[in-house]
């Protein structure tokens, strides 16, 4: 899973982020080729506390509006659901990261005593 805008935080760092309203986010895409249409997420964002989430997924939005139309009947219909997630800042996965993230923390090493 590749996490964008984290490089170089700390976990502590990390933390007092989304004590101020930071967020991780996924944005969509549509693509359509002739009869065929494809609905995909992008990587995950992380959205600093007080930072817009819609200006991160412009070129996401910007991409679906020029190539998700074309595609019958799904494009203008997977389109539409796109544009309107994005526009709604994207699809928060806060929950779900965090939750990964606690699971890749190793726990602290026991104290062992010499014999």
């Amino acid at each position: 899973m590749s996490i964008i805008g984290i490089e170089g935080m700390t976990g502590q760092q990390l933390h007092e982020e989304l004590q101020r309203g930071g967020k991780f986010v996924i944005y969509q895409y549509t693509i359509s080729v002739l009869i065929l249409t494809f609905r995909r997420g992008s990587d995950v964002y992380f959205i600093r506390g007080g930072h817009n989430a819609v200006t991160k997924g412009l070129g996401f939005s910007l991409l679906t509006l020029v190539a998700g139309w074309w595609g019958i009947p799904w494009g203008p219909i997977y389109t539409i659901g796109s544009l309107v997630t994005n526009f709604g800042g994207g699809k928060d996965v806060t929950a779900q990261v965090i939750g990964l993230l606690q699971q890749q923390t190793p726990p602290p090493m026991p104290s062992v005593k010499p014999v």
